[in-house]
């Protein structure tokens, strides 16, 4: 988090897939207390909010570097989507189900996300319907079709 403006309003760097995720939160948690969210908005590919009891700039420079965190049960996610947290490790397989290592890290790219799947070698996949099938969290495994490069 930083500060945006002088009347204690905080941008926010989102760990998500578009910024716009965080303006349905109405409560956001900073070193594990909640803080009630005034208003939020995106801005630059970035949330700008207004928090409850922060109403300067000092209060906001305050809050300079935390990480802010969201629960979970607040989160209404779309079919099909997951949290990375919840991939991250999980084994990766073609669509024969042949194994092709783990998924080590999802890169944020302008286009679209890249998983980074390392095995015998490293793998590149871009996170588009076309390469990953299925994303499973409850087996830790995410299904993938390669194309020839890959």
């Amino acid at each position: 988090m930083n500060t945006h403006g002088v009347r204690g309003e905080v941008r926010i760097q989102p760990w998500a897939d578009e910024a716009a995720f965080l303006t349905r939160f109405r409560r956001f948690y900073v070193d594990g207390r909640a803080v009630a969210v005034r208003s939020c908005r995106v801005h630059k590919d970035m949330c700008v909010a207004a928090l409850e009891g922060i109403d300067d700039v000092n209060a906001a420079m305050a809050l300079k570097g935390k990480v802010l965190f969201i629960d979970r049960d607040d989160a209404h996610l779309p079919a099909g989507a997951v949290f990375l947290q919840d991939i991250i490790g999980a084994k990766v397989v073609d669509e024969a189900g042949k194994e092709l290592g783990v998924l080590a890290d999802v890169m944020s790219e302008p286009a679209a996300s890249v998983l980074v799947v390392k095995g015998d070698r490293e793998i590149l996949i871009p996170d588009v319907p076309a390469f990953v099938l299925k994303k499973d969290p409850d087996n830790c495994v995410v299904t993938v079709r390669l194309i020839d490069g890959m």
